[in-house]
């Protein structure tokens, strides 16, 4: 089932960002805490989830950042996507971001776009196949350190 994510649910998205690029599931800090409130009270912040008997399997975000061009229209970024390792290749990340899409063009966004850090053939052609190009645009990225 693709669905948004409920309040109560951060220790299984946690859990299931060790598949993404995480090695530890962080300690539920004062931070942690502030930081999901947040998230899952801001409207434009989106964690899409695909549960399979209950259990979260894969998930991505979709976030809506307001714009003053392209007709004040918004665009889409989409980060995290993720699939725990026991269920991939059966489609539940696609399905993550064809939810994702549903959500832009519901908020009439003129673009998705998104970065990986991938390298592998596979994971490109994924993206590619979800209807992704990597010829549109050049990403640059700037690491800032803590």
């Amino acid at each position: 089932m693709i669905r948004e994510i409920r309040e109560n649910e951060l220790d299984a998205l946690l859990s299931l960002y060790l598949h993404l690029h995480e090695t530890t599931v962080p300690e539920m800090t004062e931070h942690l805490a502030q930081t999901w409130e947040t998230i899952v009270h801001d409207q434009n912040h989106h964690i899409i989830v695909n549960e399979i008997d209950g259990e979260i399997v894969s998930s991505c975000v979709c976030v809506i950042i307001p714009n003053l061009t392209r007709g004040v229209r918004p665009y889409a970024f989409i980060e995290n996507v993720v699939t725990h390792a026991d269920f991939r290749g059966h489609g539940y990340a696609t399905a993550c971001l064809a939810y994702a899409r549903d959500i832009a063009e519901r908020e009439n966004c003129y673009k998705m776009m998104l970065l990986t850090g991938a390298k592998d053939e596979g994971t490109l052609r994924f993206y590619e196949r979800a209807g992704f190009n990597s010829t549109d645009k050049t990403a640059f990225v700037q690491w800032i350190e803590p």
